[in-house]
């Protein structure tokens, strides 16, 4: 399954918002540098959708706020 992510860092508290079926957005603690965020974000839909962060894959987006995950099944 592939989602949308719109991730906004720096904020107050991590959490998930879900807008449409496939689009969420994301916020993260974490500052927008060498990756972090990101890392913050594969942790945060870890947990949301409780499977291992070793399934999310980043597809798209690595430096853009809109970013779109692959979530793999077993």
């Amino acid at each position: 399954m592939r989602i949308t992510v719109k991730v906004k860092p720096n904020a107050k508290k991590d959490e998930i918002k879900k807008i449409d079926t496939d689009y969420y957005e994301v916020r993260v603690t974490a500052i927008p540098e060498k990756g972090k965020a990101n890392k913050k974000v594969v942790q945060v839909l870890s947990k949301h959708f409780k499977i291992p962060k070793s399934k999310i894959r980043l597809i798209r987006g690595e430096t853009s706020r809109e970013k779109v995950f692959e979530l793999l099944d077993d």
